[in-house]
């Protein structure tokens, strides 16, 4: 078993089983697979060893708390290595799709093979304590490469940064989901500039959409987030189709506390305070953009 960062905390042993009862189909849109380390090596340019958190366990999690299917992101421990990815997609039985990390080189037949595994999407990671600075030409390179598969982009950047990705974000093909509600400044205020800021920028095109997830990574205040539900609620009633939820499981670099899975679900309906938009933000949206060919 691989060891993990000292300091690093688990994710939670046993979440409540929610409150709140999704609609039939929802989708978790946001979640990882980590290891285990000794089947799945984690990356050695890593920035932080998680402790493992296998499909096993996800699968298990997504059907404790109500929801049908999972989209599992990778995320920076495990580097372009897409491995544990495509083996959680393979044994999801079509009940998860996955966003890959993958190298300008990455050939033809690598992306129809991680497509064919579930695949639906390139994840470009902008945070500096998690990966190092990559040229925004070589991001222009995968995108152009994974277009041609009707992938889209998911990029992660914290929101003083959003005028360095803009630019970048602008000149790329096809949809752009925006993970984490672009890591507002929550003590700013939802009418704070920071955050008028990156709506003005969502309401530029429709291409661009945005996850309404980890208001336990946003907050100051702590559970039970009443500091960012007014954000995620602003996001989700101005762009009711092209927001997506997810729990982020297994949590990975928490520092404050250990999230409960199931009390995150339990926001769900103060953020979308009607069955439509939780339906939009649960169901419709999610299976427009991983699974088309079963929402036409």
């Amino acid at each position: 078993m691989t060891e993990m960062t000292a300091g690093y905390l688990p994710f939670h042993a046993a979440p409540k089983v929610p409150d709140y009862v999704p609609p039939a189909g929802a989708v978790d849109a946001h979640c990882h697979v980590f290891g285990p380390g000794d089947v799945f090596a984690y990356a050695p340019e890593r920035k932080y060893t998680p402790c493992d958190a296998p499909k096993e366990q996800l699968f298990a999690l997504r059907d404790h708390l109500g929801f049908a299917r999972n989209v599992i992101v990778q995320a920076s421990c495990h580097g372009k290595d897409n491995a544990a990815l495509v083996d959680a997609l393979e044994a999801s039985n079509g009940k998860a799709r996955g966003v890959a990390i993958v190298d300008a080189d990455v050939t033809d037949d690598a992306l129809r093979a991680l497509d064919d595994a579930g695949v639906r999407g390139v994840r470009f990671n902008f945070i500096k304590r998690l990966v190092e600075a990559t040229p925004h030409a070589v991001f222009e390179q995968i995108a152009e490469k994974v277009a041609r598969l009707g992938w889209h982009v998911v990029v992660y950047f914290e929101g003083q940064d959003l005028d360095e990705v803009a630019p970048l974000v602008r000149r790329l093909p096809g949809i752009v989901v925006v993970d984490h509600m672009g890591r507002p400044d929550v003590t700013a205020g939802v009418d704070g500039a920071g955050f008028r800021a990156f709506m003005d920028f969502l309401a530029e095109d429709a291409r661009y959409w945005v996850k309404v997830s980890c208001p336990e990574r946003l907050t100051v205040a702590g559970p039970p987030y009443d500091d960012v539900v007014p954000f995620a609620r602003a996001l989700v009633e101005r762009f009711p189709d092209r927001v997506l939820w997810g729990t982020d499981w297994p949590h990975p670099n928490m520092k404050s506390h250990v999230p409960d899975d199931g009390a995150l679900v339990d926001v769900i309906p103060r953020i979308a305070p009607t069955a439509d938009l939780q339906r939009r933000l649960l169901v419709d949206n999610p299976m427009r953009l991983y699974w088309p060919e079963e929402s036409a």
